[in-house]
């Protein structure tokens, strides 16, 4: 069988590309992240397998090396398999990881991008993330990561830059001081999106001295 690693988009069905919304409409077996919008999900045939392998900070069901091992087993048992991911499959999503291991075990592995997060949370919030007039360079970091307080950011936002934190909310406050103390001006204009491209799509918006209570105030959800 073959692997193919389908990003599902920022939630909206929508905007998930043609390939990908095929592949999820024929898959027998679709092995899906938590951040799979429900609505994409329900695009799946009647009699299709669905597995979840969803993660959450500090608590997998499904570690990554057994993701891998379940994906390699399918499809050297015969099936097809389509890996389900929220954005894109090589934005923060272990999407390199799962292409290694399927071709270490010589199995068949076609990657199908998708509109990362921060592509269509941007969109759908109108905020660009590149501007003629104020911005000509884009990062993207993950905000939960083991290194986080090693890692230098200095650079990476500010005039002229946008930075794009994913999955920061529960690290704000640690963000917030880290980029600070990493020379970014307390005033820098910041915007949280909650819910990117769904109907319950919220932007809060304030500056990066206040983004550590910005999130608990609002009641914010990651």
């Amino acid at each position: 069988g073959t692997v193919y690693l389908v990003g599902a988009g920022p939630g909206d069905p929508d905007l998930l590309t043609l390939r990908a919304a095929r592949l999820i409409g024929n898959a027998t077996l679709i092995v899906h992240d938590g951040l799979v919008d429900p609505a994409i999900l329900a695009m799946a045939r009647a009699d299709a397998e669905l597995v979840s392998v969803a993660k959450q900070r500090s608590r997998h069901s499904m570690k990554q090396e057994a993701i891998n091992s379940l994906l390699v087993a399918e499809a050297l048992g015969g099936r097809d398999v389509v890996r389900l991911k929220g954005g894109d499959p090589f934005i923060f999503g272990r999407g390199g990881e799962e292409l290694d291991a399927c071709r270490e075990a010589g199995v068949p592995c076609q990657v199908v991008p998708g509109i990362s997060a921060a592509i269509g949370g941007g969109a759908s919030a109108g905020l660009p993330l590149t501007h003629r007039d104020h911005a000509s360079i884009v990062s993207f970091v993950p905000g939960q990561c083991k290194s986080l307080s090693e890692q230098n950011w200095a650079g990476l936002a500010g005039a002229g830059r946008t930075l794009v934190i994913y999955m920061g909310l529960a690290t704000a406050h640690e963000i917030a001081e880290k980029l600070m103390r990493d020379g970014l001006s307390p005033q820098t204009p910041v915007a949280v999106i909650e819910g990117a491209t769904r109907p319950v799509q919220r932007v809060l918006r304030s500056l990066l001295a206040d983004l550590g209570d910005l999130g608990t105030g609002e009641n914010a959800k990651s």
